[in-house]
């Protein structure tokens, strides 16, 4: 399925900046997807444990998003979680659906950035960002594309991104209401083979079973900064 920006437009009812164009213009060059965790996956809401959980419904998107890319460009899309807290279900998510990193307690998240690009052997400019609040702009300063999930209690804090240029979609659907699935689709139909994707899902074709065995072989890592020196990694 091949969507025109009038249509993505209509489908999607986020705010662009400047227009889809763009988004689809840095898209090819993306080799990575972060993910803050809360206020993104979720509202923010907290249990006194510190856990806050997540969504099937976002769950599904990030895995159809994973194989979008697969199907694209024939290699695994990398995936992070960087959080600013130690959040147990966040843990059991990327172990679960097998992404590459998680970091926690990390003062300065643009580090927890120019660590997994390192690691990986990877630039910000390859790097999308799914964001929310303050303590994420460091990133979404140096990558390239900028998902803002949007929160009407933040009206100012929505134009400061807007007005610094640090944001390149802000999304309709709040962190609670599955905005994470609204960028996985969006992603996909910019791509242009949103349909194909699905399909290929539906029947559990070669090509979705071959990305299947790739993606389950992956192990998350996890650090954080607990000396308030250097990142380390940890086991969880």
């Amino acid at each position: 399925m091949s969507v025109s920006f009038d249509q993505i437009s209509s489908l999607f009812s986020g705010r662009f900046f400047p227009e889809p164009g763009l988004i689809q213009k840095r898209l090819p060059n993306i080799r990575a997807f972060i993910f803050d965790w809360d206020g993104v996956f979720n509202d923010g809401t907290k249990d006194l444990s510190g856990a806050s959980s997540f969504s099937e419904v976002d769950a599904m998107g990030t895995n159809l998003l994973r194989f979008n890319h697969f199907l694209i460009n024939r290699h695994n899309l990398l995936t992070a979680i960087i959080s600013g807290e130690k959040n147990p279900i966040a843990f059991a998510f990327a172990k679960r659906e097998h992404f590459n990193g998680v970091y926690y307690k990390i003062r300065h998240k643009a580090e927890a950035l120019k660590h997994f690009c390192k690691s990986n052997d990877i630039k910000p400019e390859e790097v999308a960002f799914v964001f929310d609040d303050v303590l994420d702009f460091s990133v979404a300063k140096i990558c390239s594309l900028r998902f803002m999930i949007g929160r009407k209690a933040s009206p100012l804090l929505t134009d400061f991104a807007i007005t610094n240029n640090l944001v390149d979609y802000i999304t309709c659907h709040s962190g609670g209401a599955h905005a994470v699935r609204e960028i996985t689709e969006l992603v996909m139909a910019l791509g242009g083979r949103f349909d194909e994707a699905i399909h290929h899902r539906m029947e559990f074709s070669a090509d979705y079973e071959n990305y299947w065995q790739i993606r389950n072989d992956i192990e998350p890592a996890f650090y954080t900064m607990e000396d308030m020196t250097q990142i380390q990694q940890i086991s969880i």
